[in-house]
Formats: structure tokens, C-alpha cells, sequence
């Protein structure tokens, strides 16, 4: 059914899908720019106040002590043990884990938020302590255990994620530079390891828009589905590729439009209505489409015997 509306708003418009994968968005350099996307994903938006200030109280929250060092250093060390998947996985890739073993969906919430949802469908009540010991609290009812079975696999290049959008794409309202939210539809399963979790998020570009206009011609926006995040929290390169095309294909013909009614053409990977002209953009919160990844990539996948 949700499909549906992608073939109504394409029977009536051009969707341009751009298959132009682009490098995941660059780690912040500054200890302002660190600082603040620790704080937007931590509590859903950027502090005020003095930055030592806003350090201290991350510190606090995660780890209960304070470290020594320079200001960067102790923001790159929470940022470490925020994001980054090295001998170990990281914080988040341990929470979305937690997330989805009770719930079999991610939230696109900041973790403050998370831990307590996840705490009252638990035991209904917030728990108490650092972030790292809720976390692990959390671990030990779901899982039994607070070392989660998380392990290492490599997810193929062209393995395709069912997204469904978060942001409409109507192109009245659009310009270029827009981001468009979506997030994972469906889980990706790879040799037995959970690698993206409904619910994760991703984020487009809109790299082009054109109104409709006179004479019969269509509105166009092109979009670039270019990041999506795994499990662990890494961002992974994505685009519109043959096997997506197909799938969407598929889908459309089994919702019951003909080929003719809706085609994935070319190589940027245009949706088209066919002789329907001068009609808008409005693809609404909901319409589900497929990307895949654009290279090889290893992660930490959440062990599971859900079927593949």
C-alpha cells in the first residue's frame, strides 16, 4: 500500500534518484563542531555555555569522573567511545543493538531519550548512574549479558536496504542543498549478523528542482540517497544501483502499475511517470524505495538467527 503512493506521485511527475554515491560525512575537527554532535545525539540538541562546562557534563553523563588533558583530547576521547568501532564497538553500536533486540526497530532518538524509553518498557521506571551503566543494565535484561554478541562481517557492495522516506519530497517546497531524511524499512541480515536495523536513519541531498511549468512539462527533483547508517553508527556510502532499480520495479508492478505506467531508466536512475506532464513532485513520509551499498564495508553486526 505504501508503495502506492509512489506510483500515484510518479504517474504524475519526474523523481530523479541520482546513483552518485559520496563519501560519508567527514568526522568534525574542531572541539566546538565534536562537542556539539556529541550534544545534538546525546540530548537531541546543542548545549550553551562555557565549553569546559559542556565537556564536564558529558564526561559526567557517560563516565561519572572527569578526565585530564587538553580540551580537545577529552572531547576526542568521549567522541571515541561515542562513535568509533575499532577493538570494540562502540556506545551507540552497543544501544542500537540493546534498541532493537527488545523492540526489532531502532529509534531515530537521541540516547538520552532512548535509554529511558527503553528503561520504562523494561522495568517502568528511568534507571540511575552513567550512561554506560544503564546501558549495560539494559544489556543484561535483554540479552542476559552485558558483552553484547556483537561481531565483525563484511557487508558486500550492492547489498540492497528498503528505505522508506522521513522528509516528503513535494518540489514546490524544495531547493537544492535540502536534506532528505529516510530511514531503514526492513533489516539486512548478512551471514547472520544484523547489520542495518529498521529504524536507522539516512540522509539525502536534493541536488536539483524544477517547478512545473507551462506547455506541459513536469516538475523534476534529483535526489542523492547518499548516507546510511549501520548498526554500529557508521555512516556507509549508498546509492541508487541495477538491483535497486529492479526491486523497484518489482514492487510497482506488484502494487499493479505496468512498465509503461512506471519505469527506473538510466544511468542516475530516473523514476518517470510516462505521458503524464506538467504535474508536481509529492512523494509523501512513508513512500518506500530501494538503495544499496556502493563498496565493500566491514561492520559489527548484531548475531541473530532471525531468518535472513
Amino acid at each position: 500500500m505504501k508503495f502506492r503512493k509512489l506510483i500515484s506521485a510518479v504517474m504524475s511527475a519526474v523523481f530523479f534518484v541520482s546513483s552518485m554515491g559520496i563519501t560519508a560525512a567527514a568526522t568534525p575537527e574542531t572541539v566546538q563542531d565534536k562537542l556539539g554532535a556529541i550534544e545534538k545525539d546525546t540530548y537531541g540538541t546543542v548545549q550553551t555555555g562555557a565549553l569546559i562546562d559542556r565537556i564536564n557534563k558529558l564526561e559526567k553523563d557517560y563516565d561519572g569522573t572527569h578526565r585530564s588533558g587538553s580540551m580537545m583530547a577529552r572531547v576526542n576521547a568521549v567522541y571515541d567511545e561515542v562513535y568509533t568501532n575499532s577493538t570494540k564497538p562502540s556506545l551507540l553500536a552497543d544501544l542500537n543493538a540493546v534498541e532493537w533486540n527488545i523492540g526489532h526497530e531502532v529509534s531515530m532518538e537521541p540516547v538520552d531519550s532512548r535509554m529511558a524509553d527503553l528503561e520504562m518498557s523494561m522495568t517502568g521506571k528511568t534507571g540511575t548512574g552513567t550512561y554506560k551503566q544503564r546501558l549495560a543494565s539494559l544489556s543484561k535484561a535483554s540479552f542476559g549479558t552485558a558483552v553484547l554478541p556483537l561481531e565483525q562481517v563484511r557487508v558486500p557492495a550492492e547489498t540492497l536496504i528498503k528505505i522508506a522516506l522521513v522528509t516528503p519530497v513535494d518540489s514546490d517546497n524544495l531547493k537544492v542543498g535540502d536534506t532528505i531524511r529516510y530511514k531503514i524499512a526492513d533489516d539486512v541480515i548478512v551471514n547472520g549478523k544484523l547489520v542495518f536495523a529498521k529504524g536507522l536513519p539516512g540522509e539525502g541531498t536534493v541536488t536539483k528542482v524544477k517547478q512545473a511549468r507551462n506547455f506541459g512539462r513536469n516538475a523534476e527533483v534529483n535526489i542523492d540517497f547518499n548516507k546510511t547508517k549501520s548498526i554500529d553508527g557508521t555512516y556507509v556510502d549508498t546509492y541508487i544501483g541495477e538491483e535497486a532499480k529492479k526491486e523497484m520495479k518489482s514492487l510497482a508492478m506488484a502494487a499493479g502499475a505496468s512498465l509503461a505506467g512506471i519505469a527506473v531508466l538510466g544511468p542516475i536512475g530516473i523514476v518517470a511517470g510516462a505521458f503524464v506532464h506538467g504535474k508536481d513532485v509529492r512523494l509523501p513520509a512513508g513512500t518506500e524505495l530501494y538503495i544499496q551499498t556502493k563498496a565493500d564495508t566491514t561492520l559489527y553486526g548484531v548475531v541473530t538467527t532471525q531468518a535472513q
